[in-house]
């Protein structure tokens, strides 16, 4: 036995990605639909060694799944989610657009999986922003050992981030800079190719930007409310993975080698740190990988209690599809939701 799944958004970089890991995690799976817009309809994505067409969302009827993964962008999921959650099935978010919705539960499940139990006030549940998943994964350890207080995170968020559109002008610049082409920006606001834009999403009135604001909140619901936290968040030219350089002050004293026993023993996280010149995690070695790295963890003389270390993930993977896919894992394990009896098929 298992679930009736449907992925919206099948075409983009996270949809394909949910469809490989729910593959890759075996998770029971007795149908999968591939949705997108009208003009995706008949297009062939994989789901194993299988091809699935795409659907119409339009046409499609939601009330015969049992778990919509959304994965197409905020003004999509603003029109759909809350009418899909209405006809039945779980809808679990990667938009930003229920983050910060009291109703809806924001999970990362090695942080929050008791959030879990809110999932049916409207069915949906939120995944949250990629550069958040991936910091609270590696915070919450440490602040259950030694509660924190503040922190100061600097992001390196690849293109990849800002969909295909993102990856292909990275790609587009580079090749146009070494022949002499058209190296204008279109996707982003400055050239990313060769260069890094500290500015990402829109400005808000206190100069941070929402994608700034997105990772304090989101922190915040998750986490907890008290801790200080301070963003700036980068576009560098990577095409898959997010880095971290992250400062955290805690209310007691811990040494790095206690900080790197209590993350070795977290579910998650990776720790690769030694004090060699390839003793750490770029995101050429997290590209296609499941977990969270920490490297580089060290004192901060500057402040009393303070840690410095790297944070590196896959962003399409725990930023994204992995999160949404290890969700409906914590749906099935918890029982908040109960497969559906049947045969495993694929819609074509």
């Amino acid at each position: 036995m298992g679930y009736r799944v449907a992925i919206v958004g099948a075409t983009g970089n996270v949809g394909r990605e949910m469809l490989n890991i729910l593959e890759e995690l075996n998770f029971p799976v007795d149908e999968i639909h591939a949705i997108a817009s009208r003009k995706s309809k008949g297009v062939e994505v994989s789901f194993g060694d299988r091809t699935v067409k795409c659907q119409d969302i339009e046409q499609f009827d939601f009330a015969s799944v049992d778990i919509v993964l959304m994965s197409a962008g905020g003004a999509v999921s603003r029109e759909w989610s809350e009418r899909i959650g209405k006809a039945g099935p779980i809808v679990i978010d990667n938009s930003s657009a229920f983050r910060r919705d009291p109703d809806v539960p924001l999970i990362v499940p090695e942080v929050n999986p008791d959030a879990v139990k809110d999932a049916k006030k409207k069915n949906i549940i939120a995944n949250p922003n990629c550069s958040t998943a991936q910091l609270v994964v590696a915070l919450k350890p440490l602040h259950d050992a030694a509660r924190i207080k503040r922190v100061v995170v600097s992001t390196y968020q690849s293109v990849s981030g800002a969909g295909k559109e993102g990856m292909d002008e990275l790609w587009n610049q580079t090749k146009a800079i070494y022949g002499l082409g058209d190296a204008r920006p279109k996707k982003f606001p400055k050239q990313i190719a060769f260069n890094v834009i500290p500015f990402i999403g829109a400005f808000n009135e206190d100069g941070y930007t929402d994608e700034e604001q997105k990772m304090w909140d989101e922190t915040h619901k998750m986490l907890d409310p008290n801790i200080k936290l301070t963003v700036t968040c980068v576009r560098v030219p990577v095409f898959v993975g997010h880095s971290e350089s992250v400062t955290v002050e805690f209310d007691r004293p811990i040494e790095p080698d206690e900080a790197r026993a209590i993350l070795r023993e977290a579910p998650g996280v990776l720790v690769v740190d030694k004090q060699e010149h390839d003793g750490y995690i770029t995101p050429v070695d997290a590209a296609g990988e499941f977990a969270v790295y920490v490297s580089r963890i060290r004192k901060d003389p500057t402040v009393e209690n303070g840690l410095s270390f790297w944070v590196v993930s896959d962003n399409l993977r725990k930023g994204a599809a992995l999160n949404a896919v290890q969700i409906a894992q914590l749906l099935d394990e918890t029982g908040t939701i109960k497969p559906s009896s049947g045969y495993r098929s694929i819609t074509v």
